[in-house]
């Protein structure tokens, strides 16, 4: 097996064979291109912040503030993940002093902004949903309509990368 597909792995069948075509042919970094010709322009993490702080005030007022939105150079290595939320508690005196940062690997500083923004409706739905589930999925796809097919190109995106 290419060992690029392990991108693609748990997808059914009639998506893989067209992606395994597209690896072997060599098109699939044409095809990106043609899908996605250009990156984003959020480059610095106070924009990062802002671009996600808008998309939390659009959909979920009501939950917790966040304190950092940052892109991470080491997430790529850990488990493979493309982004992750924290929920950190700290007691401080008699307070108890909780935290939510969402954190970006930093590949896709230079992505295309409708995978970046699928990103981050992902980590932010965590805020709501801790657990990859029905409801979790519902709330991406409120929030992103198109967030299946975008979590799709995301891991295009980094077989791209690898290719």
């Amino acid at each position: 097996m290419n060992p690029l597909l392990r991108y693609v792995q748990g997808y059914p069948e009639h998506i893989v064979t067209p992606v395994r075509q597209l690896i072997e042919s060599g098109n699939l970094k044409k095809w990106f291109e043609q899908r996605y010709p250009t990156q984003h322009s959020i480059k610095h993490e106070k924009a990062l912040f802002e671009y996600t702080m808008q998309i939390k005030n659009r959909f979920l007022k009501k939950t917790a503030p966040l304190s950092k939105v940052i892109y991470d150079n080491k997430i790529h290595l850990i488990n493979n993940a493309l982004g992750l939320h924290s929920y950190v508690q700290r007691v401080q005196g008699s307070k108890v002093k909780s935290k939510n940062e969402i954190r970006i690997a930093s590949v896709f500083k230079n992505a295309p902004e409708p995978l970046l923004r699928m990103l981050i409706v992902h980590e932010l739905a965590h805020l709501k949903e801790k657990e990859h589930n029905k409801a979790f999925y519902a709330l991406c796809c409120h929030m992103e309509p198109n967030y299946h097919q975008l979590e799709l190109d995301a891991r295009l995106f980094m077989i791209y990368l690898e290719s």
